[in-house]
């Protein structure tokens, strides 16, 4: 049997035990083994396990996703997300719609703290769906607008997918990082445009708010978030200056957080042990995943299949748009059906070879691939947003989430096709460190 066969056989095996409900670590780990054994025989299983397994868990690299981790959750226990919902609140709460751009504005500034779409909906959740459901905003409209806000909590630095992301394809995270800067901020604000359109469409989704503030309120509020906006600074410009390095900046933003938490009287032992216990259980969970993608990467590479792939497609002579809109489609319908951390690492190897042969920068492609993963953050049946702002507001009904949600899908389209059309959106600020 061709080589090239038995690395179609192994993705298939894959797919099967992630449709069984199989662990993603444990769906990657069995057809790298396996395949392995069978090409290599067990003398390689093993020399390959022990290689991958010990040098990788002692990559400095990897230190820098715990540290992050860390950096989210002493935020979140110091009640900066709450803070960040007022301020917006107050300043944009009276506008038609207000408390819907309120929820997007807070969720791309939280982002920027917790790097997670799953925490920023969770979160954010909780805080926007409680006010906008007291104002009379309609549920399908709040909940879309805080599953779409969520999304940006893996574009916005720090990133955990662009962290990964980058591990796998060997880029320099600190510029990944920095590439998701403008492109979420131009996200966020065709997020804020959809919501305004849609208000002046059917102004009944969201009552007028009677409710204002002063201008001395009003600055007060931002007041409140002054360290907040102090630690991006210093943890994302402190990358872009040139002063850490990913992993140190990682670390030198867990050790702010820390200080704030302790300033805002919101750090005690039993706070602390529970935030260290979610990022012990989080970065075990993502450690697992990675090591399994690298096994089931040498796996591919003994069976030469991404290459072969790569020369296929390069050899029908499609045009560009026409492999990136192929593309496209394959993680729209990956999307549907598989978490969005698990596309990362089970795709990018297969398709790594197309784009470097196609002549793609990889740091472009790394947002891209991002944005195409926000997408399939909220559209069924996965949806994985959805369905924790399921389980943080239980009254709220899924399939009003999932309705809610899709006329956010649009921006993200617009996004992709910006992207593809204008490359620098991405590109021009990592290309000034």
């Amino acid at each position: 049997m061709p080589v090239e066969w038995i690395g179609v056989i192994g993705i298939a095996l894959m797919f099967i035990l992630m449709f069984l409900k199989f662990p993603i670590s444990i769906s990657l780990i069995v057809p790298g083994v396996l395949g392995v054994f069978y090409i290599r025989g067990w003398g390689a299983v093993e020399t390959t396990l022990e290689t991958i397994i010990w040098s990788h868990s002692f990559s400095y690299t990897f230190s820098t996703i715990p540290m992050f981790i860390l950096m989210g959750e002493l935020l979140f226990i110091s009640g900066i997300s709450t803070e960040l919902f007022d301020t917006f609140r107050k300043w944009f709460g009276k506008m038609k719609g207000g408390l819907a751009t309120s929820t997007i504005g807070a969720s791309a500034l939280f982002a920027a703290a917790s790097g997670s779409s799953v925490a920023s909906t969770g979160t954010m959740g909780v805080i926007a769906q409680r006010e906008m459901n007291k104002a009379g905003y309609d549920d399908k409209f709040s909940s879309g607008t805080i599953v779409s806000g969520g999304t940006l909590g893996i574009l916005i630095p720090p990133s955990g997918a662009f962290i990964i992301y980058g591990i796998i394809t060997e880029q320099s995270i600190g510029k990944l990082l920095i590439a998701g800067i403008v492109p979420g901020i131009v996200l966020a604000l065709l997020f804020i445009l959809t919501i305004i359109i849609t208000v002046r469409v059917q102004p009944k989704l969201a009552p007028d708010n009677t409710i204002s503030y002063s201008w001395k309120e009003k600055f007060i509020s931002i007041k409140s978030t002054i360290w907040f906006i102090a630690l991006f600074v210093v943890v994302i410009g402190g990358m872009y200056v040139g002063w850490f390095s990913p992993t140190e900046a990682a670390g030198a933003g867990a050790f702010v957080a820390l200080i704030l938490a302790s300033l805002k009287k919101k750090l005690n032992f039993r706070t602390l042990v529970q935030a260290l216990e979610r990022t012990l259980r989080t970065t075990g969970f993502l450690f697992a995943i990675v090591l399994g993608a690298f096994v089931l990467n040498y796996f591919l590479a003994l069976t030469h299949l991404p290459e072969f792939m790569a020369s296929v497609i390069t050899a029908s002579n499609l045009p560009v748009w026409g492999v990136i809109l192929l593309i496209m489609l394959m993680y729209l319908i990956l999307g549907a059906v598989m978490d969005a951390l698990a596309m990362i690492v089970v795709t990018i190897p297969i398709i790594l070879p197309i784009i470097q042969a196609l002549g793609f920068d990889l740091i472009w492609f790394g947002v891209w691939i991002v944005i195409i993963i926000e997408l399939a953050l909220i559209t069924p049946p996965i949806g994985m947003n959805c369905f924790v702002l399921k389980g943080a507001v239980s009254d709220l009904r899924l399939e009003d989430i999932f309705k809610g949600a899709a006329r956010f899908i649009i921006p993200i389209i617009v996004m992709l096709l910006l992207l593809t059309a204008f490359p620098s959106i991405a590109l021009w600020l990592p290309s000034t460190m």
